[in-house]
């Protein structure tokens, strides 16, 4: 089971490791702690996006309160990834506190498009090594730039792009398990909205909001539809 875990979360040890690099870089670079704080910020927050914006914020001597709530909101999306996940995570026991603590933007991608069959129990084992295992590319990746960082100088400029590449590459795997292009370009154009009428600071959960408004529209007309359908039939 292990080696077809590996295997499906190649992609996301491509990205996490050099992005979990470029956080242990910043780190080091940017705060006065020790290199094995990032590693250990890795594990207990687990927040790739949102450890960078920390970092930012820390070093601009903002306080833990104001970072805590910039933290929440770039991180509200996941509010709506674990809502969708209710049902396949029921029944998983002592596995679905980390599940939903482990559940990110790259995770998230991974549970909800492979191929998955009717034994709910060895899913949902599956679906914890692939939390684990993604976590880990990403704890490695932050010891190995913060080690880097602390001992090696060099530039780094570039290397956050990794981010928007495994991004990518994870949407075009979505649009290859869904088949509808319809949430892809909602996603582009909620995105695009948000850019031209918000301010930088509220763009990405402004599109969020208005994504999710689509989709939920989108999905009580389907299933409005399919039971007008079924009613008909019978």
């Amino acid at each position: 089971m292990n080696q077809s875990v590996f295997r499906l979360t190649l992609p996301i040890l491509f990205g996490y490791l050099p992005l979990g690099m470029a956080f242990g870089v910043l780190f080091t670079t940017q705060l006065d702690y020790p290199w094995w704080a990032a590693p250990a910020m890795g594990i207990l927050i687990y927040a790739g996006a949102g450890q960078i914006l920390a970092v930012s914020l820390l070093a601009a001597q903002a306080g833990l309160l104001e970072v805590f709530i910039a933290m929440f909101v770039l991180n509200a999306r996941h509010l709506f990834y674990g809502l969708s996940l209710l049902g396949q995570f029921h029944g998983a026991g002592w596995r679905k506190a980390y599940l939903i603590f482990g559940l990110t933007d790259e995770t998230y991608s991974l549970l909800t498009s492979r191929a998955r069959s009717a034994d709910r129990h060895h899913e949902q084992a599956v679906d914890f090594r692939i939390t684990f295992f993604n976590q880990c590319y990403w704890v490695v990746g932050c010891a190995l730039g913060a080690l880097l960082g602390a001992n090696v100088a060099f530039n780094s400029s570039g290397i956050e792009f990794a981010l928007v590449a495994l991004f990518i590459v994870l949407t075009i795997e979505q649009y290859k398990a869904l088949a509808d292009a319809f949430p892809v370009i909602a996603g582009a154009a909620a995105a695009a909205l948000a850019i031209l009428v918000l301010p930088e600071a509220h763009q990405l959960i402004g599109a969020i909001v208005v994504v999710s408004v689509v989709l939920l529209i989108q999905y009580r007309k389907l299933r409005h539809s399919a039971g007008a359908g079924g009613a008909d039939h019978g």
